[in-house]
């Protein structure tokens, strides 16, 4: 029996396990109180963030209707575009990518529910980087803890990344307090999560977030702690990092 053709396909950071995770979850994704509750609740948090940072960058006033008009924003594991469809109201050309098939099918649905002209793909950002893409801001939000391979994955991220863009990332860090708040507390106490939707040891510090950013051709320009006030039940950005955090980063031009 001959050997079967070498593939040249570029190697993807997809976990199989991860995506039967999520799309078991995908029909849920709008759902305010489901399964993805805590992204809904944190969403206005994360979408300052990246609206901040996104005008100081690229030198845009937010009190415009469409202060992004004319800037290519691609959201890296978008799923069911909760991140996709805010940024395309604020004019950003929008493409929305995820490994679950399911997640981008459901996004492309309520995008045209609700009006928005965006380009959702089932990729991984290896072929995007195969392909020779780049964009003026990559997000890459609450899912570099779900990938095969850290480095390997922010490599392709920054690949993404246009000379003088910016690169928006999210994710929790690997300490005793995130092991009590948002694997033991979110999942078995207060049930915000499904058990089992994060493992503890693949969470990622900042000092390791920035190293894969720098390898990949990014300079850090600083994080940002992301903090559950319980009785307001609010979020608001800190200086805390222990547990949810975002990092800024740009490409020189």
């Amino acid at each position: 029996m001959s050997a079967a053709p070498a593939s040249n396909a570029p190697a993807s950071s997809a976990v199989d396990a991860e995506l039967a995770k999520f799309a078991a979850m995908a029909d849920t994704w709008w759902d305010p109180d489901g399964p993805f509750k805590p992204l809904h609740t944190f969403n206005p948090t994360r979408l300052t963030y990246i609206r901040d940072n996104a005008a100081e960058r690229f030198g845009r006033d937010i009190g415009q209707r469409h202060p992004f008009a004319g800037l290519r924003l691609l959201d890296i594991g978008c799923g069911g575009g909760l991140l996709c469809e805010p940024m395309a109201r604020m004019g950003f050309d929008v493409t929305g990518i995820d490994a679950t098939e399911k997640n981008t099918k459901i996004a492309a649905v309520h995008a045209e529910q609700s009006g928005l002209d965006i380009a959702y793909r089932c990729a991984t950002p290896e072929t995007l980087v195969a392909e020779g893409r780049t964009f003026d801001v990559v997000l890459t939000m609450e899912v570099v803890e779900h990938v095969a391979d850290v480095d390997a994955f922010l490599h392709s991220c920054g690949a993404l990344v246009a000379p003088g863009g910016l690169l928006i990332g999210a994710t929790l860090n690997r300490t005793a307090k995130a092991f009590a708040l948002a694997k033991v507390g979110a999942e078995y106490v207060l049930r915000w999560l499904p058990r089992g939707t994060h493992d503890w040891k693949k969470f990622v510090k900042p000092s390791e977030f920035a190293a894969g950013l720098r390898a990949g051709g990014l300079a850090v320009d600083g994080f940002a702690g992301m903090t559950f006030n319980p009785l307001a039940r609010t979020w608001s950005l800190t200086r805390d990092l222990d547990v949810n955090y975002m990092i800024a980063a740009h490409k020189p031009a």
